[in-house]
């Protein structure tokens, strides 16, 4: 059982951060999987008040905050036009609507879950999260690192013009999946922050990549 000692709507990011210091304390975001765990919480922090719940998008980048529902992010026409809907695609098979209006872009993301489909999406693109202590990270290093006092506040994806698809298998349709492939491929001057990726163009889900650096890092070591 969760139980909530006291519950803060901040004010500031600051607040926010200070607050998520101690480890007693929670970011609670869209509240749908952490109701589910036994813990004893000192505070739960609540972002709702922040105007972090936008997407906003120019010629560069689309800009998500952390308190964007999936639902907001499967039926935003910029975001899905671009992504040939990938976007949509990775978050529709997601339990159901009235779940999808409650859980959050960064719940998810910072969530770091095995069975996430949006993580795995957004890994196949030139993507960062903003931080606001660390600042702007790109999502596969904050992917394979830990920050757990942090606060995430948006994530950001930068338009380069590309071709993309999320596939994921199923063993019933709302469950979780137990496999996830979202790939993207784009122009020579497309983002690829691994060498052979860079010289294929290809790009492939960030977990995978992840772990072919890994491998690559631990045969130069031997």
């Amino acid at each position: 059982m969760l139980k909530i000692k006291e519950y803060v709507k901040v004010e500031s990011l600051e607040q926010a951060y200070e607050l998520n210091q101690k480890k007693t304390n929670c970011v609670i975001g869209g509240m749908l999987w952490l109701k589910m765990v036994t813990r004893n919480v000192q505070k739960a922090i609540d972002l709702s008040g922040l105007g972090l719940d936008q997407i906003e998008e120019n010629d560069e980048e689309f800009s998500i905050g952390a308190m964007v529902t999936l639902r907001q992010i499967e039926l935003h026409e910029g975001l899905n036009t671009w992504s040939q809907g990938a976007v949509k695609e990775s978050v529709t098979h997601i339990v159901g609507v009235q779940f999808r209006n409650l859980a959050t872009v960064g719940g998810s993301i910072f969530g770091k879950f095995g069975f996430s489909d949006v993580l795995s999406c957004f890994l196949a693109f030139d993507s960062y999260v903003e931080l606001h202590h660390e600042g702007l990270i790109p999502l596969d290093q904050f992917a394979a690192n830990k920050y757990p006092n942090d606060i995430l506040v948006r994530l950001i994806i930068k338009k380069h013009p590309q071709e993309s698809v999320y596939l994921s298998h199923r063993n019933t349709k709302t469950d979780f999946p137990v496999l996830t492939c979202a790939v993207s491929l784009g122009e020579k001057e497309a983002y690829a922050d691994h060498p052979e990726l860079a010289e294929s163009d290809y790009q492939i889900s960030g977990w995978n990549r992840s772990k072919m650096m890994k491998e690559e890092k631990n045969s130069q070591m031997k």
